[in-house]
């Protein structure tokens, strides 16, 4: 795509460049997760953030660089609090439980998060396997529940057979399905799963479930 001059503001000052990528980005976000990828307009969005269609392509390039940049500040969001768990202190007991619930209290508190990972699911993931900055990133919860299941079984309280992976699976579906199915399980069986008087009953439920599983006896008689 051609570069263009970045347009000015009436008063003749160029806009700062990281505000306006950041408004950019928080209006895109609510856009995506509401009308989906296909569903969503750039004027839309562009009429939401007072700018043009025509900066947001200067930023960004166009609808599908735009969603992909959208996709990489949303886990970016998750990858930094899981960067900044401290659980080196604690037992790995506790500390598996504190892992689960700061994926808990993440997804509960960013509904838009999930909306956008289903909407890239439904695409066959394209824009976060075209992302190379989302392939950099990684998890780093994954090291961190590689530490705290090799203290478990030293220890001897972990006798479950299972890598990070399959482990951040387990925590991750329980809090992604909570959120994201919270409206078609209501309506079958009359149950809200976000309910604020429930918090803390699924909270507790998802960290003794994961434990029951590491902790369990495994021996055959």
């Amino acid at each position: 795509m051609t570069s263009v001059e970045e347009p000015a503001r009436p008063n003749g000052r160029i806009r700062d460049a990281a505000r306006t990528r950041a408004e950019i980005l928080d209006v895109a976000t609510q856009e995506f997760a509401r009308a989906g990828y296909d569903g969503a307009r750039v004027d839309e969005i562009a009429a939401r953030t007072r700018t043009t269609k025509r900066m947001i392509y200067y930023y960004f390039g166009g609808k599908e660089q735009l969603f992909t940049a959208v996709l990489e500040r949303s886990y970016g969001v998750i990858r930094e609090a899981e960067q900044g768990l401290d659980v080196e202190h604690l037992d790995p007991v506790a500390a598996i439980r504190r892992l689960a619930e700061l994926t808990f209290d993440h997804h509960e508190a960013h509904p838009d998060f999930i909306r956008l990972v289903s909407i890239e699911n439904i695409h066959g993931a394209e824009h976060i396997a075209g992302s190379e900055k989302l392939g950099r990133i990684g998890s780093p919860a994954l090291d961190v529940i590689r530490r705290i299941l090799e203290s478990g079984r030293e220890s001897g309280l972990f006798t479950a057979d299972v890598d990070a992976v399959d482990l951040h699976a387990m925590i991750s579906s329980f809090c992604f399905f909570r959120v994201a199915n919270r409206h078609t399980f209501g309506a079958l069986f009359g149950r809200d799963l976000v309910d604020p008087a429930q918090r803390e009953h699924y909270r507790s439920m998802l960290g003794d479930m994961v434990i029951a599983y590491l902790t369990a006896d495994r021996a055959t008689g």
